[in-house]
């Protein structure tokens, strides 16, 4: 399987660029702030998940989407600061809280498997 084609991936490129297009919008301040770290958390979600892909080996693959789950978290951080601040709507929180939710999920999933294949390696080597 292509890095493209995983779900986690694709989900998480999703996510940055719909961060990226509403911090594009806000007022300098804003973007200077909490948007410049609201951008970067959400992006640092797909490069770890991109960087552990290319590392070929599940036990390296498994800490940079950890790296990626703490990004993750940290995202939903900011997307409450941006809320609480009045910088995104009501609906767009939720929609967007929504989506790191199922992205967690799927993401954790995504880790456990990745402990099997570390197990059976184990087992077998």
């Amino acid at each position: 399987m292509r890095l493209e084609e995983l779900e986690i991936y694709q989900i998480a490129l999703r996510l940055g660029d719909e961060v990226w297009d509403i911090v594009i919008k806000w007022d300098w301040f804003e973007k200077r702030g909490i948007g410049q770290q609201l951008t970067d958390a959400a992006d640092s979600i797909s490069a770890n998940i991109s960087e552990g892909y290319g590392r070929l080996s599940p036990r390296d693959n498994r800490r940079f989407c950890l790296f990626a789950r703490g990004s993750l978290n940290e995202t939903a951080t900011w997307l409450y600061k941006a809320h609480h601040r009045n910088l995104i709507d009501d609906s767009t929180y939720n929609q967007l809280s929504s989506e790191c939710n199922n992205l967690k999920i799927k993401l954790w999933n995504y880790i456990v498997a990745l402990d099997k294949r570390i197990i059976n390696e184990k087992s077998n080597g």
